[in-house]
């Protein structure tokens, strides 16, 4: 059913801790814990028995542990680390792909039928890396990479055909992996009572896409057990990959790092002229002796041209500090998408500074420059302010002014409530809200309608049935912040339609002779 590719995964628990423990010659059963920006990112597990966990400030984790160690966080030196770990699972397997230091991804198929079976291959790839890189590990098989990383974290065998069911009982916190940045959407879920994977894969995948963020539905995917994202059916450019000479050969790491950046940015620019975004790279080395390296890096999110440029860093720094690196310099870089989506799945975020610095200081200059052509307000973003109704509470700043709401957050009365409609008319339509019998339908100073709507007819066109409304919200002349000298009230409606309901947010002026307007929609 989920067309998803079924997958060993290979874990070493804890890498960030024990690579910054073999880097320091730390003793490797100590209490330690990995720092970035004075908040654990990963702890040993003798530090979790004394109550230290991931994102605790650095000053609550010694309170908990006196003896813990302190370890900074260096990508670089994770992955630089992890290289004798892929390579260990090279020599037994084809296809090894790094899905990010401390997790390597092998396909099953072929190399379960060489070595007699899955448990056997597992058992097998536990003792190699243990052997050849010194190194604890845990290995789990599942359908999907998803999957299989829980499954692996579980040292857990799952069945073909059987990933849904392994999912459905396990906590909807597993969907906030290291790196995926879904800690709001687990709260929110966790919130709506939807405490398990099972539960949140219940629900229909066109209501997920209409009340929830955009990467929820990826989150729903995986819940599923299918893969990330649907397959990319068409027919790629053959122009893709990139490849970089060298007149002299490569062989320290600051060389390699330089070289890194240009050749990311250069892949990136040619993946983004199509349309397209890499999530499984192959970064291909030829040295001057003529040996050829390979490394697979699989991706959860699209690269950016800085992520890029950071796994073909790491990689090179890897083989080149590696025991068994090269006799002679590379001379030769190559860079092969072996897998791509649209490029629609790469969400850039205009101030996403913690994400890509660089994209995001370009995107400044181009705005500014555009404020010098077109006036300060030619450019603007929203912000969220204390008001009542969805238009009310949005407010477009100038690019570059200070992004402070107006007016304090405070209760509000006749605030609507949650959820706000996904769709604001800049004029909203005029509508006749009619009873049962064909009466307008008004709201009485008390706060009432004066009988239930039936039908509403939006801007001239046909009347429609209404199945079921909410409301009304009464905001007074008096309330502080009300725009207007007489009453308004607001009604959530669902309408009837031939292909699909519609949800309404209507808006009433209170009293004699009301004015209906349709004041948002619900997608």
């Amino acid at each position: 059913m989920s067309g998803s590719p079924r997958l060993l995964v290979l874990w070493c628990p804890d890498w960030p801790v024990v690579a910054a423990g073999a880097a320091a010659g730390t003793p490797p059963l100590a209490p330690a814990a990995v720092f970035s920006g004075n908040r654990v990112v990963a702890c040993s597990a003798s530090a979790r028995r004394d109550g230290v966990g991931r994102g605790m400030r650095r000053r609550d984790a010694q309170s908990r542990c006196p003896d813990l160690v302190v370890h900074q966080h260096d990508p670089d030196r994770d992955a630089r680390l992890f290289e004798p770990v892929a390579a260990a699972v090279e020599r037994q397997a084809v296809g090894v792909e790094v899905v990010r230091p401390g997790i390597v991804a092998v396909p099953v198929t072929g190399a379960a039928g060489y070595f007699g079976g899955e448990e056997a291959l597992a058992e097998l790839l536990i003792n190699e890396v243990e052997a050849g890189a010194g190194v604890e590990c845990q290995v789990g098989i599942a359908d999907g990479l998803f999957a299989a990383t829980l499954a692996a974290r579980r040292s857990a065998l799952v069945p073909p055909g059987g990933t849904q069911a392994f999912l459905a009982p396990l906590p909807i916190t597993e969907l906030n992996q290291p790196g995926d940045d879904r800690g709001e959407l687990v709260g929110l879920l966790r919130r709506l009572g939807l405490r398990t994977l099972g539960a949140f894969a219940a629900l229909a995948e066109r209501d997920v896409a209409g009340r929830f963020p955009k990467d929820a539905i990826t989150a729903h995917r995986l819940a599923r057990g299918l893969a990330e994202r649907p397959p990319l059916r068409r027919a790629l450019p053959p122009d893709l990959t990139v490849t970089e000479e060298f007149d002299h050969p490569l062989s320290r790491v600051d060389e390699a790092a330089f070289v890194a950046k240009t050749l990311g940015e250069r892949f990136f620019a040619g993946l983004a002229n199509h349309g397209l975004a890499c999530t499984r790279l192959a970064i291909v080395a030829v040295t001057e002796a003529g040996e050829e390296r390979v490394r697979v890096w699989r991706c959860a999110e699209p690269l950016t041209a800085r992520a890029t440029a950071d796994r073909v860093r790491w990689q090179c720094e890897g083989w080149l500090t590696a025991r068994d690196r090269p006799s002679t310099g590379i001379v030769r870089l190559r860079l092969d998408p072996e897998e791509v989506v649209g490029g629609q799945a790469l969400q850039l975020q205009l101030g996403s500074l913690g994400r890509d610095a660089d994209a995001a200081e370009r995107a400044g200059r181009a705005l500014v420059r555009i404020q010098g052509l077109l006036g300060p307000d030619a450019v603007v973003t929203p912000l969220l302010d204390g008001g009542r109704g969805p238009a009310e509470r949005v407010r477009l700043i100038p690019w570059g002014e200070p992004r402070r709401p107006a007016v304090e957050d405070r209760p509000w009365p006749g605030r609507l409530p949650a959820p706000s409609p996904s769709r604001v008319p800049p004029e909203p339509p005029p509508a006749t809200v009619l009873d049962a019998v064909g009466d307008p339908v008004a709201c009485t100073n008390r706060g009432e309608l004066t009988y239930p709507p039936a039908t509403i007819t939006i801007d001239g066109g046909p009347a429609r049935r209404v199945l079921g409304s909410a409301g009304p919200w009464v905001v007074h002349p008096a309330l502080p912040g009300h725009r207007s000298e007489r009453p308004l009230a607001r009604v959530q409606v669902v309408l009837e339609g031939e292909n699909d309901d519609l949800a309404l947010l209507l808006r009433v002026t209170v009293g004699v002779d009301p004015q209906w307007t349709v004041e948002g929609v619900y997608d």
